[in-house]
């Protein structure tokens, strides 16, 4: 008799979590980010940013205006505005002892941004992020310097990637 009610008890308890699963999941709202009914488009293209203080700075705000109006540039008149600082830091890895040279390293990109709504000026996403490229150290200076800068621009993509799309989710909300 008691294995009849711990049998019926175990139905039930399932029913229950069937039906409450089924709640839980009815209440989910998954959307594409850039869909046409959100209005995320619009909003990113309506989109200024601050002015570039440095070289990767502004390899940033290039990529981040690419990113938010699709190629179209800055808008005339913008509703939202991004202030950013960015700064960029490389590191010696791969110390050779014998000469004190390093033969690689890494650069790192990180940007402080500020979105803020024109009209009332209010902020709607304040946010950190970095992102790292290697690079290796040529011999001679030239190219040394040369793959410096390019790691820095392929950090600077990266991190603009990422503001980017935080951007788009705080704009989708």
């Amino acid at each position: 008799m008691s294995f009849n009610i711990a049998s019926r008890l175990a139905s039930r308890a399932g029913i229950a979590a069937v039906l409450a699963t089924t709640v839980l999941l009815a209440s989910c709202q998954v959307r594409p980010l850039y869909s046409e009914t959100s209005g995320v488009a619009g909003k990113l293209s309506s989109i200024a940013f601050s002015e570039a203080n440095s070289r990767v700075e502004q390899e940033v705000r290039n990529h981040l205006i690419f990113l938010s109006s699709r190629g179209a540039g800055e808008p005339d008149k913008a509703d939202y505005k991004v202030e950013m600082n960015a700064r960029s830091s490389v590191i010696d890895t791969l110390l050779v002892a014998s000469s004190d040279e390093s033969r690689a390293g890494r650069t790192t990109v990180s940007v402080d941004y500020t979105l803020k709504s024109n009209k009332d000026g209010h902020v709607i996403r304040a946010g950190h992020q970095s992102a790292t490229a290697l690079v290796d150290f040529p011999a001679q200076e030239f190219a040394k310097q040369r793959a410096i800068r390019d790691s820095e621009n392929r950090a600077a993509r990266q991190v603009a990637e990422f503001v980017a799309a935080e951007i788009a989710a705080a704009l989708g909300r």
